[in-house]
């Protein structure tokens, strides 16, 4: 399955200055279909290039983090359990920065 994931507000800089990507992930993990939670340990697990603790913490995306789900706020998409379409779009936005 092909997810398209965009890193901006200062997020590209732990994925190596990459903006955005395609990826390829499978459609089913553990039997389940795919969710945006497993997509997240799989990009810490193959893009993470940097400071995993900025990125994740525990099991789910950082406070100061806003994720979008194919352009809408993932709280309203069921955040991390939300299963992955084909073609998604999933965008990650650091709101947190320095002063």
């Amino acid at each position: 399955m092909n997810i398209n994931v965009e890193f901006s507000g200062g997020m590209e800089l732990l994925f190596g200055g990459v903006a955005k990507k395609t990826i390829q992930i499978s459609p089913t993990f553990g039997g389940n279909p795919a969710k945006i939670s497993d997509m997240i340990i799989w990009l810490k697990d193959n893009l993470l290039t940097e400071n995993v603790d900025l990125f994740i913490q525990g099991d789910s995306i950082r406070p100061g983090i806003l994720v979008l789900i194919n352009e809408v706020d993932w709280e309203l998409e069921d955040g991390p359990e939300y299963e992955l379409s084909n073609n998604d779009t999933i965008t990650f936005i650091s709101t947190l920065h320095g002063g």
